[in-house]
């Protein structure tokens, strides 16, 4: 399949493992510390709306469906799917420091916590992961520490600056710098693709102060604004201290690419979800 890409410096690699088709960055490959992707829609076994590779029990797809494509994800990594944690989103900023107690939940076993975005570990061998159709991903590597992270970033997280956050708890669990970090923004909805009112713009020009005026510009309609969730993203992790040699933006909108990745506003909310998936190799 044909992908359309945007011009950006994180030109993100196309892999297939059997049926599936995934993504990766080579900046975080070439850390060589981690094994890490982001799925497509290509490889899983479910159907319709969410064919095929849906990762989310939560949408109305058969849960056998969902397990056969977690497994498929778990394989790649030479894993199971209980070695795999995943989020509870709900749009916060609450960041989990995942331990060995904490596999499978979310797959395997009910996840025994809410509202969280983030995770991090530095277990390794434990397969992190979050959801998408849209909102962006935030992968962290702390190369002097060897701890890992997965962030969800949606408008709201932007705003509240879950890059951030998602640095500081993995300063607090491990003495993470965010000079050591390598750090990647994961596929989700472009500018061109964004459209937002005037009640999220507002909020992006008192947070970003000077700098909304690159993150904003003029909609199809009075009242109606283009966002730009990884240039925003961008200045949150660049402001945090990550260094720009150090930071990868994807070059793939889920929404231009609505039939290779799901996305929310292209398909008007019948779609199954994107995963986005990091491990620490076990060394």
């Amino acid at each position: 399949m044909e992908l359309l890409r945007k011009n950006t410096d994180g030109h993100m690699r196309v892999h297939q493992h059997k049926q599936i088709e995934y993504l990766t960055f080579p900046l975080l490959e070439d850390a060589g510390m981690v094994r890490h992707l982001f799925s497509t829609r290509l490889g899983g076994v479910s159907k319709g709306i969410y064919a095929s590779m849906n990762l989310s029990y939560t949408r109305g797809d058969d849960k056998e469906a969902v397990d056969e494509n977690f497994r498929r994800i778990a394989e790649i990594f030479d894993t199971v799917p209980e070695k795999i944690v995943c989020s509870k989103q709900t749009h916060t900023t609450n960041v989990r420091l995942v331990t060995e107690d904490d596999c499978g939940k979310g797959v395997v076993y009910p996840a025994d916590y809410d509202d969280v975005d983030g995770l991090v570990t530095d277990v390794p061998g434990i397969v992190l992961c979050t959801s998408y159709a849209d909102c962006v991903p935030l992968y962290f590597i702390d190369q002097k520490h060897k701890a890992i992270g997965l962030g969800h970033s949606g408008w709201k997280g932007t705003v509240n600056r879950m890059g951030e956050k998602m640095l500081k708890t993995m300063q607090d669990a491990f003495g993470t710098a965010p000079e050591d970090v390598i750090a990647a923004i994961g596929p989700s909805i472009c500018k061109d693709c964004y459209e937002v009112g005037e009640d999220v713009a507002e909020m992006f020009r008192q947070c970003f102060l000077q700098e909304w005026k690159t993150l904003l510009s003029e909609g199809r309609e009075d009242g109606k604004y283009q966002l730009d969730l990884w240039e925003a993203n961008k200045r949150v992790l660049l402001g945090a201290g990550i260094l720009e040699s150090h930071l990868a933006v994807t070059d793939l909108c889920t929404c231009c690419n609505s039939k290779y990745l799901f996305s929310h506003r292209a398909s008007k909310g019948k779609r199954g979800n994107l995963g986005a998936f990091i491990q620490l190799r076990i060394s």
